[in-house]
């Protein structure tokens, strides 16, 4: 059974799927131990983790090596992986980019944009598909909503319709209106995943740090669950304070040598 198969019995079911972004082994394991359904490795980790400034930045070695620290993290869950930016313009370059995150650990695999040709020829391939519509990271300079107009809504149905007619797994609808995230989801058999499309959509995902509010900055799709940011900032003060001091280590932080082999230590010294 693939791994993505429950997701479309959580879908008939009407039960919401829950998705995170995870980049390292700590933080998979945490969110499998909080019941996660499946573990985003987006290109989201380039702005959040990396320090590019874009999403276009990052590499398929990029992806590749987090992917490999979160399934060491996950050995059970779903992975989902990202394509970068260019690394499916053919068939051909996608299959090949797509067989070095299945290598990595990643059970699903995902593009941007109103691709079919690309979602049929890994589908037929073997590999489990996520389509990625709305806002597209990697390709829209502005990040801004989509799909307002009557017209470009109806794009993105077609677009939607088109993947899942191709065999996609999953659709990650981005930044639409809710109503038009409602009609996709109910057109298509694939489970779709919002995020900043509303609260019809089958599942929804979110990058991590926003939701434990790492950056300073938040959004408005996004609810910050804890507010991380700041203690990590007091806990690094309030070790250079100890360190400057004096005060760290304590008696409690370090080691000694048993009496006899420090004596016999001390004597050689001598």
């Amino acid at each position: 059974m693939s791994k993505t198969s429950r997701f479309f019995a959580m879908k008939r079911d009407g039960q919401k799927i829950a998705m995170l972004t995870a980049y390292d082994a700590p933080t998979a394991k945490a969110e499998v131990e909080a019941c996660v359904d499946i573990l985003l490795v987006g290109d989201s980790l380039g702005t959040n983790i990396l320090g590019y400034q874009s999403e276009k930045e990052v590499t398929l070695s990029d992806i590749a090596h987090h992917v490999r620290a979160v399934r060491r993290g996950a050995p059970d869950v779903a992975i989902l992986a990202d394509l970068p930016y260019r690394t499916y313009e053919t068939p051909a370059m996608a299959l090949a980019n797509a067989r070095v995150l299945r290598e990595a650990g990643a059970d699903i695999v995902k593009f941007e944009g109103p691709h079919p040709a690309i979602a049929s020829a890994l589908v037929k391939a073997g590999f489990e598909v996520c389509g990625h519509l709305g806002l597209e990271p990697q390709h829209h300079h502005e990040k801004r909503l989509k799909g307002r107009s009557a017209e470009e809504a109806k794009s993105l149905v077609t677009a939607a319709t088109a993947l899942d007619e191709a065999g996609i797994s999953m659709l990650v609808l981005e930044l639409i209106p809710e109503e038009v995230a409602e009609k996709v989801t109910r057109a298509i058999k694939a489970p779709t995943i919002g995020i900043g499309a509303g609260r019809l959509t089958d599942g929804q995902v979110l990058v991590i740090c926003d939701v434990i509010g790492f950056p300073p900055r938040n959004f408005r799709h996004n609810k910050r669950y804890q507010d991380v940011g700041p203690l990590v900032t007091k806990a690094s003060a309030d070790y250079v304070r100890d360190v400057r001091e004096g005060h760290f280590p304590a008696e409690a932080n370090v080691f000694h040598m048993a009496e006899d082999e420090l004596s016999i230590f001390m004597d050689d010294a001598a």
